[in-house]
């Protein structure tokens, strides 16, 4: 009897242990089922953080190089998917005060060299990291339905017309070649009354557009945007300093090797020719 109680008592331990082992193997089983999948995700959220992570550049640049540089945009984003190109637009002379006040930016695309030149003597802009990049031309134009007769400068001080519509000067390159051409033709003054500033050569284009401006000095590169004004004349290229457009990698970038690689693009043939399209000239 004793030896039948005993056998049972091994029989059952036995069978306790087996159960006792086969959980616990099946809990870690289900810890490591439950956990596995969770620091996959973990894993892989990171890779695909890392992948996902998009550098951001901030390109200060000329109004007028809006609708071009929308294209170089499309141009540039759709091969290189970890770029995203963010662009500030304004007139050049408000862009340099920006960038000399601390404004986050990568690189600076001026209309005038003067801006440009200012930014490199602050030590702002590397002047090996900087060049003259295009060239444009200053018109007059006047709205496409308009019937008057404007062929000169000198046509300006008709009593027809009301308003001269001009880039602030002290700001906008545009406006500064205007007031260059007007006194070299000495009508700076005789117009003055006539005079309305913008705060760069977009606006103005839109003052002449919209009927707020009889004329208005823009570059030729924005006339030929434009469905609502047609150039009156083409104002006469020895009367006023060369349009050239200065490009350049701001020092304080956070973004260099990314910034060098987009400023390395502008100057490749396929930037250039889509710049050649929107009526900008190639410096030779």
């Amino acid at each position: 009897m004793k030896k039948i109680i005993k056998h049972s008592y091994i029989l059952f331990f036995a069978f306790s242990m087996v159960l006792l082992l086969s959980g616990c193997a099946a809990g870690q089983q289900t810890a490591s089922n439950n956990s596995s999948p969770a620091q996959n995700n973990v894993a892989s959220n990171q890779d695909s953080s890392k992948k996902a992570e998009t550098v951001e550049l901030t390109i200060s640049a000329a109004a007028s190089l809006t609708d071009a540089l929308k294209e170089i945009q499309h141009s540039y984003e759709s091969t290189h998917t970890g770029i995203k190109l963010n662009f500030n637009f304004g007139g050049s002379g408000a862009l340099e005060k920006q960038i000399e006040q601390g404004a986050p930016s990568d690189l600076f695309l001026s209309a005038s060299t003067k801006n440009m030149k200012s930014l490199v003597d602050q030590q702002l802009i590397d002047t090996k990291k900087q060049k003259t990049w295009l060239t444009n031309e200053l018109v007059v134009v006047i709205p496409a339905d308009g019937t008057m007769n404007i062929a000169s400068v000198t046509d300006l001080t008709k009593k027809e017309v009301k308003k001269v519509a001009i880039g602030i000067p002290e700001s906008v390159p545009a406006g500064n070649y205007a007031q260059e051409a007007l006194t070299k033709a000495k009508l700076w003054d005789t117009l003055q009354s006539k005079l309305v500033q913008a705060k760069d050569v977009r606006q103005v284009l839109q003052y002449v557009e919209t009927g707020n401006a009889d004329v208005g000095f823009v570059y030729k590169t924005d006339a030929l945007t434009s469905q609502k004004a047609k150039i009156a004349f083409e104002v006469d290229p020895k009367t006023y300093s060369p349009v050239e457009y200065p490009i350049g990698i701001v020092k304080a970038s956070k973004h260099i090797q990314e910034s060098e690689d987009f400023y390395a693009y502008l100057q490749s043939q396929e930037s250039l020719n889509i710049m050649a399209k929107y009526g900008f000239t190639i410096p030779k």
